[in-house]
């Protein structure tokens, strides 16, 4: 090869990569710009060099669809006509589709394909049938990553309408009702957690951090969204799920199902939860769900069969038995709760307590827990109380656990206000705690065996 070929291929190789690098440049001055507009929402500036971004250099930065996401959302939120909010919210999938195209990895398949479902259904973009895909696709294949009560809601109302089209089978409702159920339960309980123990701690006197409080602030609202959504799916399950139908679907069902074992656990489980244990279809799905897996779940029904005969010693046994072996959280809490009943009915208060707090270690979100043990508490005022300021102080307490109810469980929050103010009611005035200075807590003896401080005047 001569000298002046070589130096041809060399200069070309020169002026290429000055021009990679000039581009390199480029893309790095007008994102630069970009994005500071975006950081402080001046989305009017930031838009021309963003999208000159997104158009020349796709793979610069993931900060690019991060920043024209919020850009867009702010355009869909403004938009005055229908036809203008589905312009923004079809360019917006476009912009969520090609951030997974040119950054999979930092994209969660979950979270993009549950928002372009939002995105169709909210907008009134394509099909039932496609905007329901999109939710399937987020929810079979990254369900970790399917968030936000709003979506889990759309997705199970899709699915109805579709069932009502006759497109899907009445048991594909019942099992993303169970599957949509557990998840909001998980979610529940990680947000009543935090409250709980954020409670504590402020009752304890202790100060919160700045965090601390949007901690618990942000429970309080995302708990609340979960709450609704969960009323929500319920009502819209609504006579689907009663007796009516379930007995009549798994009648047809059962000869064909009586050694599926996960048949048998969602179908025994959903008569139960519906009260249609009184029909002969109950005692037959327990017995072949013991038969084919004895399990928590089958002792826990043949317990409540052991209870409806008045044999309360063997159902107590089962439940026991059932609490032991359940794996998982939710279901453990609601054993613990049945025993807790048992006890409560039977007068056995402290033993009922210790179940109830059984019910909350698994279930941080089961505020009727709360409620009852309030209830006993109350109850019990006249005999754990040495004088008349103790027995009245022991209202306190009941209140106490009253708000904890409301706190914990949205769903609640009225009754729990409302009971707990009938205790405070009851509780020594203003007047008992002026006279009583020297009182600063109050020791409350008997199967209760709690101090409760008096309030500050």
């Amino acid at each position: 090869m001569n000298t002046k070929v070589l130096y041809t291929i060399a200069a070309g190789l020169v002026l290429s990569a000055t021009g990679v690098s000039a581009q390199a440049t480029d893309c790095a001055t007008t994102a630069s710009i970009a994005y500071e507009h975006a950081k402080v929402k001046n989305y009017e500036a930031a838009e021309a060099p963003l999208w000159k971004v997104r158009k020349e250099c796709p793979s610069y930065s993931v900060a690019t669809y991060q920043f024209g996401q919020k850009l867009l959302e702010s355009k869909l939120k403004k938009a005055g006509t229908d036809a203008e909010k589905t312009q923004f919210a079809n360019e917006l999938i476009t912009l969520l589709k090609e951030r997974y195209q040119y950054f999979p990895a930092k994209t969660q398949l979950g979270d993009m394909h549950s928002d372009i479902g939002q995105l169709m259904y909210a907008n009134k973009i394509g099909t039932t049938d496609s905007q329901f895909a999109e939710f399937h696709k987020a929810y079979t294949e990254d369900k970790t990553n399917f968030k936000g009560a709003k979506k889990l809601y759309t997705y199970f109302y899709l699915l109805v309408e579709l069932q009502d089209a006759g497109k899907k089978d009445l048991q594909d409702v019942f099992d993303l009702y169970d599957d949509i159920t557990e998840k909001i339960e998980e979610e529940e309980s990680k947000k009543a957690k935090t409250i709980s123990s954020l409670t504590e701690k402020e009752e304890s006197g202790a100060t919160l951090s700045s965090k601390e409080k949007r901690s618990l602030k942000n429970a309080g609202i995302n708990l609340r969204a979960y709450s609704k959504v969960k009323a929500g799916i319920n009502q819209k399950i609504g006579e689907r799920a009663d007796c009516k139908n379930l007995i009549p679907l798994y009648t047809g069902q059962f000869e064909s199902k009586k050694t599926d074992v996960n048949w048998l656990k969602g179908a025994a489980g959903r008569m139960s939860a519906k009260e249609c244990t009184d029909d002969p279809l109950f005692f037959k799905l327990v017995e072949a769900l013991h038969k084919a897996d004895p399990s928590a779940k089958s002792a826990k029904y043949l317990g409540i069969l052991a209870l409806k005969d008045k044999k309360t010693s063997k159902a107590l046994e089962y439940f026991n038995q059932s609490a032991q072996l359940e794996t998982k959280a939710s279901d453990k809490a609601n054993v613990y709760y049945r025993i807790a009943e048992v006890y409560r009915k039977r007068g056995s208060y402290a033993k009922a307590r210790s179940n109830y707090k059984k019910v909350l270690a698994n279930k941080p979100s089961f505020g009727q827990a709360y409620l009852k043990i309030a209830a006993m508490v109350a109850k019990s005022a006249n005999s754990c109380g040495n004088d008349v300021f103790s027995k009245r102080a022991v209202y306190w307490l009941a209140e106490r656990y009253a708000r904890k109810a409301g706190k914990v469980d949205p769903s609640l929050k009225k009754t729990a206000a409302g009971t707990a103010a009938n205790y405070k009611a009851k509780a020594p005035s203003k007047t008992d705690i002026f006279n009583n200075p020297e009182i600063k807590s109050v020791k409350i003896g008997c199967w209760i065996g709690e101090t409760v401080k008096v309030p500050k005047l």
